[in-house]
């Protein structure tokens, strides 16, 4: 994927997710990451090129981000009582993505840094950082809330789920270790490119 296809993705994305959101507070929480992330990419592109994986799943996950932020995530459509779930688990979706696209940065980072010896070794530090920045968000969430009261009751999306903070870090831990078995072989070709 070029990066101007990229770009237009990602800008078309974000219009079509600011257009009418359900609460426009929840979208800037929900959307800001993703803004964030284009910023960096674009600031770093020239210096430190990544592989064409990891650009189109790091837009797989704003595009994720973009939707949750539309509709928030109790109420994005097709995933209200997905396989029989008395909720809307579109959230899930996202914290899947939370594991499995900042697994493949990085294990990216890692690989080409050359910052940790051995395989297992890096593998185990991949999921660590992603199982501690999953943690590090739902602290987010929890300081957002307290600081907002009842305005963040849409950005927690826990639909009156009271294992909702411990399921989302799981499902970052699932995709994290899904990323490194399904994608590691796919990645390592793309790395002697770059």
């Amino acid at each position: 994927m070029g990066k101007y296809l990229w770009a237009v993705i990602f800008v078309v994305m974000l219009i079509w997710s600011a257009i009418d959101p359900k609460d426009r507070f929840t979208w800037m929480l929900e959307v800001f990451p993703a803004i964030i992330g284009a910023g960096i990419l674009l600031i770093t592109y020239k210096r430190f090129k990544l592989t064409p994986l990891l650009y189109v799943f790091i837009l797989v996950h704003c595009v994720i981000l973009m939707v949750g932020g539309h509709y928030t995530y109790a109420e994005v459509p097709f995933f209200e009582q997905l396989f029989g779930a008395a909720r809307n688990n579109y959230d899930k979706l996202g914290h899947f993505a939370q594991g499995f696209v900042p697994a493949l940065i990085a294990r990216e980072l890692l690989l080409r840094l050359d910052i940790v010896n051995g395989r297992g070794w890096m593998n185990l530090f991949v999921v660590s950082v992603c199982l501690a920045f999953s943690a590090f968000y739902e602290l987010i969430e929890w300081w957002v809330a307290v600081a907002t009261g009842e305005n963040a009751e849409a950005f927690l999306g826990t639909q009156g789920y009271v294992w909702d903070t411990q399921s989302d870090m799981a499902f970052a831990l699932i995709g994290a270790i899904c990323c490194l078995a399904l994608l590691a072989r796919w990645h390592d070709q793309q790395l002697k490119n770059v």
